[in-house]
């Protein structure tokens, strides 16, 4: 799945597919301005931070268990989001500090350093970077992604795929090849 947040017309997160289908809303209302996403891929939450409520929320995948980490006007300088175990890591973009936020208990709040410019954080662990034995867009025999002669996107599940062409070409009628 791919997560994303959308503060357009209506603010709001959503999810879909890797090749874009399925597209749902999983939190639509009491949000205003969510400028950074962050996922527990074991748990399956996705928390954000709402820059104009001054807030970081979470829910679980699909929209539901609801509820504020922590609120108040430093939330408003904060981008980039990041999970790890117990902490929520963002970017103070006002003194150019990290900070790791308790996730459970949004009064322990630390400055951990100072950065002279960062916009963004990730945390890369062991256990979220799960390996797959096979997947829909492995290369073919002709070394094509997926059998598909540009661009394979993961559909409803690792088993599935989509084929898309670059821009300037056309899917043919084969699902597969670009012209």
């Amino acid at each position: 799945k791919l997560f994303f947040t959308d503060y357009g017309n209506a603010a709001k997160v959503e999810r879909c597919d890797m090749d874009g289908m399925n597209r749902t809303w999983i939190v639509d209302s009491k949000i205003e301005q969510p400028t950074a996403l962050a996922l527990d891929l074991i748990n399956k939450y996705v928390y954000w931070v709402d820059i104009y409520l001054e807030s970081v929320e979470v829910v679980d995948y699909q929209g539901r268990r609801r509820h504020t980490i922590i609120k108040g006007r430093q939330i408003r300088y904060l981008c980039g989001l990041a999970v790890f175990e117990n902490y929520l890591y963002t970017v103070n973009s006002d003194n150019l500090s990290i900070l790791r936020i308790n996730r459970y208990n949004g009064t322990d709040v630390q400055a951990l350093a100072r950065l002279d410019n960062a916009k963004e954080i990730h945390v890369y662990q062991k256990r979220t970077q799960t390996a797959v034995r096979s997947h829909a867009c492995e290369e073919d025999s002709a070394g094509m992604p997926g059998g598909c002669s540009h661009i394979c996107l993961l559909s409803s599940s690792y088993k599935a795929r989509t084929c898309r062409c670059r821009t300037g070409f056309i899917l043919g009628s084969d699902g597969r090849s670009c012209k």
